[in-house]
């Protein structure tokens, strides 16, 4: 048994797709076919299923790099071996609307867990096969969606303190979207051998007052993280065929 997502390895699929929000991870779970909760304790809400005809796992794992590093330290004890996040994000670009999708090549290490797990230099970066079947699948399921593919960072801050973070400094350098967990899941991954990658939804703009303009709950967000489960579940099963 998993000490944290309380899942028995036998019944966990090689693929899976994670999330933050045990909802999301109900939400995608119900897409597939003879659907089952396989494990659930805190944030990690386990279920698995097939997607056209291939078993499949869905599990959530909160919010920020440390906890969602215990999901995936146990995912890879479990035996798994592709991996893919849906994740949400806050744009760094302009062009980049709320609403569009971009998928993860790398993350700009600026979260504090994985410096306790590598050198500084060391890179967080997506498999690259997994990366190319999102892009693959985001040609057929985008929904007409704007898609993007680039370099993203992983952040701890949420809310802003007295310390100001240099967004701007990324923007320039061509990041396309901040989140929290990416680097935590592509170094991870490149430890524990499991082939790992990412899309999310943008849900507003880095650089914006998020107690003024950020807003997940709408149509348009709605719709993306539907796109997104669907790219994912196919990259996931397309890659490891």
């Amino acid at each position: 048994m998993l000490t944290n997502l309380k899942v028995d390895p036998a019944e966990l699929p090689k693929r899976v797709i994670v999330c933050g929000d045990p909802k999301r991870a109900a939400l995608i779970s119900s897409k597939l076919e003879n659907q089952r909760k396989i494990g659930e304790n805190r944030e990690y809400h386990s279920y698995a299923g097939t997607w056209k005809g291939v078993e499949v796992a869905v599990v959530s794992h909160g919010v920020g790099s440390p906890g969602a590093a215990v999901c995936f330290e146990e995912l890879a004890k479990g035996g798994v071996e592709y991996i893919i996040r849906v994740g949400t994000a806050g744009s760094y670009q302009r062009e980049i609307e709320p609403g569009s999708l971009v998928i993860s090549s790398a993350a700009v290490r600026q979260d504090g867990l994985t410096s306790q797990l590598v050198p500084a230099g060391f890179p967080a970066v997506a498999n690259r096969r997994v990366a190319d079947a999102l892009v693959e699948a985001a040609k057929a399921d985008a929904s007409g969606l704007n898609v993007a593919e680039g370099i993203t960072l992983t952040l701890d801050v949420f809310y802003s303190g007295v310390i100001e973070f240099p967004h701007k400094l990324y923007q320039k350098a061509g990041v396309l979207a901040v989140e929290m967990e990416n680097s935590a899941l592509f170094v991870i991954a490149a430890l524990r051998g499991m082939k790992a990658g990412s899309i999310l939804a943008i849900d507003g703009y880095a650089d914006a007052d998020l107690l003024e303009s950020y807003n997940p709950h709408t149509d348009a967000m709605a719709k993306a993280i539907e796109a997104e489960a669907l790219i994912a579940l196919n990259a996931v099963i397309a890659v490891s065929e």
